[in-house]
């Protein structure tokens, strides 16, 4: 095992056998963790780089078998923020230091690309320091580059998974794996900076799959990872599925920090949510990047 680890950690690759093998074993875990906590030490120090997210809305016109905010999902108590009300929570962020504000939201048709300009824009104007991350889901090229002319510097877009198979299981036929990925790749060429990443124990993925998601990254090449485990909701059609595995998704931290050493690696809230230390193992496993939630209250 220890001779995968130094492959992984000079080579920066490992065969498919070879991955199934780091990512099966869990006896030398605290050995992959302490290697990938070295090298993100040996390049960014300690220093941990915090994110202001603002979660906007909860409204989404897709209806993904494995989200909570997913279109069919009638208890979902639904909320979208004002022009004000963002700029109100990028203030108290400000306040507190933050120095990047990451809007995320479903995939609400209301924020149309003239409302996204404005709200981008305003941002822009009042933090001129400060960088602006959307997570808005999958638009067009054109809109990607009016976010990107109004001042947005990065994007979050998590592929999910990059098999089709196991894409075909979790959404409905209206959406496409496809044209997920190629949003990818036009952000990339607009000049973002992009993140991407998939859920770690979602239902029905296979050790294949996982695989299938670290080649997809080689290829996009991102600035930014996200992963967390998958996280069981009442109200959706895999309301009987067991939630993802921290262990699990701690192990693939470090494999992706060993793969991509500089690469911008967060300790994600589903960690949190299912281990009371979670986020803190996420950044003793290679992670790097915090997210504290800087929406209103009344409506996290």
């Amino acid at each position: 095992m220890n001779n995968l680890i130094d492959k992984l950690t000079f080579e920066h690759d490992l065969s498919n056998e070879e991955f199934i093998q780091i990512i099966e074993t869990n006896e030398y875990d605290e050995e992959l963790h302490l290697t990938a906590d070295k090298i993100r030490r040996e390049i960014y120090g300690d220093k941990v780089f915090v994110r202001g997210l603002i979660e906007f809305t909860n409204y989404c016109k897709n209806n993904c078998y494995y989200c909570g905010i997913r279109r069919d999902n009638k208890k979902a108590v639904r909320y979208r923020l004002s022009k004000d009300q963002i700029l109100k929570c990028c203030n108290e962020g400000y306040e507190l230091g933050f120095r990047t504000f990451v809007l995320q939201g479903g995939e609400d048709p209301y924020y149309n690309d003239n409302l996204m300009v404005e709200i981008v824009s305003s941002i822009c104007h009042n933090y001129p320091d400060c960088a602006i991350t959307l997570s808005l889901g999958e638009k067009s090229k054109d809109s990607y580059k009016a976010f990107y002319e109004a001042g947005a510097n990065r994007y979050l877009l998590r592929h999910e998974t990059a098999s089709l198979e196991h894409y075909r299981k979790l959404h409905p036929e209206d959406m496409s794996l496809e044209n997920r990925k190629q949003c990818l790749f036009n952000l990339k060429e607009i000049g973002y900076q992009v993140g991407s990443g998939f859920m770690v124990g979602s239902p029905y993925q296979t050790k294949e799959n996982l695989i299938e998601d670290l080649r997809f990254l080689q290829k996009l090449k991102p600035d930014m990872i996200g992963i967390g485990p998958y996280i069981t909701h009442e109200e959706t059609p895999f309301s009987n599925q067991k939630s993802g595995n921290v262990e699990l998704t701690l192990r693939l931290l470090s494999i992706l920090r060993l793969m991509f050493p500089y690469v911008l690696l967060p300790s994600t809230t589903a960690l949190g949510t299912l281990h009371k230390n979670g986020r803190e193992l996420g950044l003793k496993a290679g992670a790097n990047v915090l997210m504290p939630n800087l929406s209103p209250v009344n409506v996290r």
